[in-house]
């Protein structure tokens, strides 16, 4: 179950950026799940310049994305959180 829905959530994710960003080739999806299970957290890796993209004015983009992400984990009972982040935020 957890693996089904870490899949479905993961590629609408990235089916949701793609769109908008400008180098689809270098987006990373890093996931992680808490060691009780009840907590799915998907780091969304991306150009820096395509994170101005993905938030969006006044992040309307990004907390749109987000909500439909959290919607469906609580679907199946589990809280997901989503990180948009630069390659630069992720490696530090």
């Amino acid at each position: 179950m957890m693996t089904q829905l870490t899949e479905s959530i993961g590629k609408y994710l990235l089916a949701a950026v793609s769109p908008l960003i400008r180098h689809p080739e270098n987006a990373e999806l890093r996931v992680a799940a808490s060691p009780s299970g009840d907590m799915l957290r998907f780091r969304l890796v991306l150009v820096q310049t395509d994170v101005a993209r993905v938030i969006g004015r006044n992040g309307m983009t990004a907390s749109a994305i987000r909500s439909l992400a959290k919607a469906a984990g609580e679907r199946a009972g589990i809280k997901v959180v989503v990180h948009i982040l630069s390659q630069e935020e992720a490696d530090a």
